[in-house]
C-alpha cells in the first residue's frame, strides 16, 4: 500500500477552505512569542515539503524582538536559515481576520531534517522522552489567567480594566467566580469559544479571577505534553486576537496591576506507566488527606530541588517577579502541599486516577513549553535519583519558613547561571543562550531611568 503524500493534510484544508488566501506560519521563540510569516495561498503547501526558510536567531531574540549579541547567534554568525516545517494538525482557518485567513504552528529544521536546539518544542520533547524511557507518560492540562485592558486607554498611557461594550461597566472590585463579569463580556467569549471550536482547541471553563477584569482559562488535560503546550500557546494567542477584534487588550502580563493579584500559569501534571494507570497514585497521606504513591513523593522532591534554579523560566521578565508577593496568591517558597493556594506545588482535590501535581509557580507571561519542560525535568530529576521530599506544609506557606523563592530578576538568573540540573535536560548550550538573553534584557532593563528615581532623590541627593 502506498503511503499518504505527505501534503495530504494542506491538500485537503485548502480544498475544503477555497476562500482563503493566506496563512500566518508560527514560530514560538524564548519567551513564547509567535513569530514568522504570512504566506499566500500558493505557498502553504511548502511547509509540508522543503520548508519555508526563516532566520534561525528568531528562537533566541529578547522580549523586544532584538539579536543578542553576547549568546553568539544572529548578526555574529550571519544568522542563517533554517526550514520551517508545519506541526501536523495545527493548520486551522481563523475567525479574526477581514480576510480569510489561516495559521499553522511550525518547527525549524535544518538541510538534514534536524530539529534546531533552542527550539522550545524541541526542548520539551527531548524532555518528554526522558519519562518516555521510564515507561511512562505524563498528563498535562494547563490554566491561564489574564486581564482584559481598556485599548484606548492604554493608547493614552492609562492601564485599567476594559469597560464592557455591552453595559458600559468597568470592573472595580474582586467578583472572584462571580457571573456579572462573564455576562458584560459575553460576546467576547462567545467568540472566543466559537474560535476554539473552529481551531479543536480544548478550553473547558472560564472564571471570574481575584481582581477586577482578570479571568482564568483551563485547557483540557493530554498524554502528551507538547501537544498540550501547542494548545496553550493557540489559545493565548486566540484570546489575544478574539480581544483585538473586540477593540480590547488581553494581556497574560504578570503583573499590570502592582495593588492587584498577578496572572499565572499552572501546569497540572500526572504520570500514567504503559497500562495507563496512574502512578502517582497511593496510600493516603493523613496529613493532606490526598492518596499519594512513593513515585509522587520523588517526583515533588524532584521539582522542589530543581524550583530556584529554574525560576529564570517561570518567571522571565522584569515584571514578573512583582508577582512573587506574599499575600497575593502567588508563592514565595518551594513548599507543597494538598488544597492549599498559598503553596508553590499544591495536590487538588481528585480520585486516585486524577491525582497530580499542581505547580503554580509560573508566570502567565512564561513560554508555557519551557515552563513545561522544566515541571518534567524536576519530576524525572527525583524519580531517577528517588529523591525525598520534604513534609508537606499545612496552613499559610508564607508564614512557614523554607527555601524563599529567588523575588528578584538578577538573583533569579544567578541561580539559572548555577545550574546543576537543567541544563541536564533542556540542553547545556540552551541554558547558556537562554541565560545570555535574559541577562542582556536585564541590563538594558535596568539602565533606565524610573519616574520614581526622580521623586525620590533629584532634590535630596
Amino acid at each position: 500500500m502506498n503511503p499518504q503524500p505527505i501534503t495530504q493534510e494542506v491538500d485537503a484544508f485548502l480544498d475544503d477552505n477555497p476562500d482563503v488566501t493566506v496563512a500566518d506560519m508560527l514560530v514560538p521563540d524564548m519567551s513564547g512569542i509567535l513569530r514568522g510569516k504570512q504566506l499566500v495561498r500558493s505557498v502553504m503547501p511548502k511547509l509540508y515539503t522543503e520548508g519555508v526558510r526563516l532566520p534561525a536567531s528568531n528562537y533566541l531574540l529578547d522580549w523586544t524582538g532584538q539579536s543578542v549579541p553576547p549568546i553568539g547567534y544572529g548578526t555574529i554568525d550571519g544568522d542563517p536559515d533554517w526550514y520551517c516545517k508545519a506541526v501536523p494538525g495545527t493548520l486551522k482557518r481563523v475567525p479574526w481576520s477581514r480576510r480569510p485567513s489561516a495559521q499553522v504552528l511550525t518547527s525549524m529544521e535544518d538541510e538534514n531534517g534536524n530539529p534546531h536546539f533552542a527550539d522550545p518544542r524541541h526542548i520539551l520533547a527531548q524532555v518528554q522522552r526522558r519519562l518516555h524511557d521510564m515507561g511512562l507518560r505524563a498528563v498535562v492540562a494547563i490554566e491561564y489567567e489574564f486581564y482584559l485592558i481598556d485599548q484606548e486607554a492604554a493608547a493614552r498611557g492609562e492601564i485599567m480594566p476594559a469597560r464592557s461594550p455591552s453595559s458600559g461597566w468597568r470592573p472595580s472590585i474582586t467578583n472572584v467566580y462571580g457571573h456579572d463579569d462573564l455576562a458584560d463580556f459575553s460576546e467576547l467569549f462567545d467568540d472566543i469559544h466559537e474560535a476554539c471550536e473552529l481551531q479543536d482547541l480544548p478550553a473547558e471553563t472560564f472564571v471570574v479571577e481575584y481582581a477586577p477584569g482578570q479571568f482564568e482559562i483551563n485547557i483540557l488535560h493530554t498524554d502528551d505534553a507538547v501537544h498540550a503546550c501547542d494548545n496553550a500557546i493557540l489559545l493565548e494567542r486566540c484570546i489575544r486576537e478574539v480581544s483585538r477584534a473586540h477593540g480590547v487588550i488581553a494581556t497574560f502580563m504578570a503583573k499590570p496591576f502592582i495593588e492587584q493579584t498577578g496572572s499565572g500559569l499552572h501546569v497540572h501534571v500526572s504520570l500514567i506507566d504503559e497500562e495507563g494507570n496512574n502512578v502517582f497514585a497511593g496510600p493516603m497521606d493523613p496529613t493532606i488527606n490526598r492518596p499519594i504513591s512513593g513515585t509522587m513523593r520523588n517526583a515533588i522532591a524532584g521539582v522542589v530541588d530543581t524550583l530556584p534554579e529554574a525560576m529564570a523560566i517561570f518567571a522571565p521578565n522584569a515584571n514578573s517577579y512583582r508577582r512573587l508577593m506574599p499575600g497575593a496568591y502567588a508563592p514565595v517558597n518551594t513548599h507543597w502541599g494538598g488544597d492549599n493556594r498559598t503553596l508553590c506545588i499544591r495536590i487538588p482535590p481528585s480520585d486516585e486516577k486524577a491525582i497530580r501535581i499542581e505547580h503554580r509557580a509560573s508566570g502567565a507571561d512564561a513560554n508555557p513549553y519551557l515552563v513545561t519542560a522544566a515541571v518534567l525535568a524536576g519530576i524525572h530529576h527525583g524519580i531517577a535519583n528517588e529523591l525525598t521530599p520534604p513534609p508537606p506544609v499545612v496552613g499559610d506557606a508564607v508564614e512557614v519558613a523554607g527555601i524563599a523563592l529567588p523575588s528578584r530578576w538578577e538573583s533569579a538568573l544567578d541561580k539559572f547561571a548555577a545550574s546543576t540540573v537543567l541544563p541536564e535536560y533542556l540542553g547545556a548550550e540552551y541554558c547558556k543562550c537562554y541565560h545570555g538573553a535574559r541577562a542582556h534584557e536585564a541590563e538594558k532593563f535596568h539602565a533606565h531611568i524610573d519616574p520614581l528615581e526622580y521623586q525620590w532623590y533629584l532634590r535630596t541627593s
